[in-house]
């Protein structure tokens, strides 16, 4: 069994090390973290999964303010699961959660970059080509969004980027755009 609930400040290690295990360290080349760097993930949009016995974490998500042209989304990601416990039903509710909560505050749009499979169980589909441009290189097929307000992903174009910087990019990493 376990709990959801938001993500505290006594949280940021382990998921640090949670996502290392489930990504490596491959995962900061990818388009997706490049959008986040410099960026803080909205914090009513970041939620863990805890052990209902022990409050170890079990698994993590945020969601990133964007701007796909002059919309303002969100980018979901990543999602992390403790590799053992996977297909246990974790990150379908931790996905629910941010969505219900997403939904809540206003957010008409969500896109991320993943399997369309796992990520249509809450509904996201595969966006058209071209109508979304990613920065880098990112495999067309495997973008794919989800509309909190009906018809929102319909006008949803145009170039994705940062929709603000929290704080300075190092100077040894490539600008995203």
């Amino acid at each position: 069994m376990w709990e959801i609930r938001g993500e505290r400040d006594e949280d940021e290690g382990a998921i640090d090390a949670l996502v290392d295990r489930c990504f490596g360290p491959g995962r900061y080349a990818k388009t997706a973290y490049r959008l986040r760097e410099g960026v803080d993930p909205e914090p009513r949009l970041s939620f863990v999964a805890v052990s209902a016995s022990d409050g170890v974490l079990l698994g993590s998500v945020r969601f990133w303010p964007i701007m796909v042209g002059s919309h303002v989304s969100l980018l979901l990601g990543p999602l992390a699961v403790e590799p053992e416990l996977r297909g246990r039903g974790i990150g379908i509710s931790l996905m629910q959660r941010g969505i219900d909560q997403a939904r809540a505050l206003g957010f008409e749009t969500i896109i991320l970059v993943g399997d369309e499979p796992y990520y249509a169980r809450v509904g996201f589909s595969r966006l058209a080509p071209g109508r979304v441009r990613m920065p880098g290189p990112v495999d067309s097929s495997r973008l794919l969004g989800l509309s909190l307000k009906h018809g929102a992903l319909v006008s949803l174009s145009g170039d994705v980027r940062r929709a603000r910087i929290d704080h300075p990019v190092s100077a040894q990493t490539t600008p995203v755009g």
